[in-house]
């Protein structure tokens, strides 16, 4: 094909023609209406899963946009009875403890923080029974980067959720088995490519001017790094129940103030668990009672701390426990990527990119006191690089 000609795109899943992957899916009957709202900047990603996912089930519905209040559609859906959000934190229950399943599942589709703004617009979504969940197994979602190892793709969440909810997981087998194929035409595709890739050219305002961008300058004497670990099994396992909290850390920068517990496992210790977390399976099977644990957690923090996390995976293990912030906690993953301006990889990643390799010791044990020590260390560095270009915040602090 001449270089000049455009491709061909496949009218349906509305890509090039090489890795189209229609032949692959197959439409599932459901019981539950799946209806996904859809971010439009989620819309122009072209690795992108609710289209699939759409396309794949039969009673499913896609509406774009950002605010919902007044759209027909989605307001009628909103006060029928069994209408149901999938979104995690406060007050989501797992699909598994439901006694009738919902009639109509709105799911959200976008980045976290895209996903955020949409639920602080419309508070009719906020306001909706919540379903959340902890995948049992590792997302597949090869060629883009999820902020924390428990994020999966739109397609798959919708599956985990529809195979517990219809007790039929075999059914939603294809839907999966094209999502595969689609990741591995994608890669392959990616490793044949000859010519350069094209690279959009970005704005060099400082970070911080961007209104995005929390004010960690303002806020440091306030703000709290904050890491947790969960206790959680292979799928196909037997274990009934999700990924619980097993350990908290976190840490005050500004006064080096630290916070460290175990929580006694309310579940048998998955194998790997100690491994994965770095500590031994004694420390872990020590912990004390939830309860317990939160109470000092509660005797820790003051009323103006702000958290500040990786990812909402914290926020979603303490949500489980009972416990949510005042606040909305500060992801500091966007703020690392609005800075590198790229993707930041892990914690650990972002914190080196910034700052090199932390010489102090971590504040806790494991691999929860790895990650706050490279929050701290992270927010720091993005703290003196607006001192450092603005003298009269210099001056203010010497």
């Amino acid at each position: 094909m001449h270089l000049n000609e455009p491709r061909q795109t496949c009218t349906r899943c509305h890509r090039p023609a090489s890795v189209c992957w229609c032949v692959g899916l197959v439409p599932v009957e459901t019981s539950t209406r799946i209806v996904f709202l859809q971010h439009p900047r989620e819309s122009r990603v072209a690795i992108g899963t609710a289209r699939m996912a759409h396309l794949g089930l039969r009673q499913s519905e896609l509406h774009e946009g950002i605010e919902f209040g007044g759209h027909p559609r989605i307001e009628e859906l909103l006060v029928q009875p069994g209408t149901a959000l999938l979104f995690p934190g406060p007050g989501a229950v797992s699909p598994e403890t439901l006694p009738i399943p919902p009639r109509t599942l709105l799911v959200i589709d976008g980045t976290w923080p895209q996903a955020r703004k949409m639920m602080e617009l419309n508070p009719s979504l906020a306001a909706l029974p919540r379903i959340g969940f902890m995948p049992r197994r590792p997302g597949n979602y090869r060629i883009r980067r999820e902020p924390n190892r428990h994020c999966v793709a739109t397609i798959e969440a919708v599956v985990e959720v529809l195979s517990v909810l219809e007790r039929d997981p075999d059914r939603f087998v294809p839907l999966l088995r094209a999502f595969d194929g689609m990741v591995d035409r994608q890669i392959a595709a990616k490793a044949a490519r000859t010519e350069p890739v094209r690279r959009r050219l970005r704005t060099t305002a400082p970070w911080w001017e961007s209104r995005a961008m929390p004010d960690l300058e303002r806020m440091w004497p306030d703000l709290v790094m904050v890491a947790a670990e969960a206790n959680a099994h292979r799928r196909g396992s037997g274990v009934p129940g999700v990924p619980e909290l097993v350990q908290l850390a976190a840490v005050r920068p500004s006064t080096g103030e630290v916070f460290h517990a175990f929580f006694a496992p309310r579940r048998p210790l998955a194998p790997c668990a100690a491994t994965q977390l770095e500590v031994s399976a004694v420390e872990i099977l020590s912990g004390r009672a939830v309860p317990e644990v939160l109470e000092a957690w509660n005797r820790f923090l003051r009323p103006a701390d702000r958290l500040v996390v990786w990812g909402g995976f914290a926020e979603e293990l303490l949500a489980q426990e009972g416990w949510s912030p005042e606040q909305t906690p500060i992801d500091l993953r966007v703020v690392a990527a609005h800075r590198l301006k790229r993707r930041p990889g892990s914690v650990d990643a972002a914190a080196r990119a910034l700052a090199g390799d932390p010489q102090e010791p971590w504040p806790a044990p494991g691999r929860a006191g790895r990650a706050v020590k490279a929050l701290a260390v992270a927010v720091e560095q993005l703290v003196q690089e607006k001192r450092s270009a603005n003298p009269c915040i210099r001056e203010l602090h010497g």
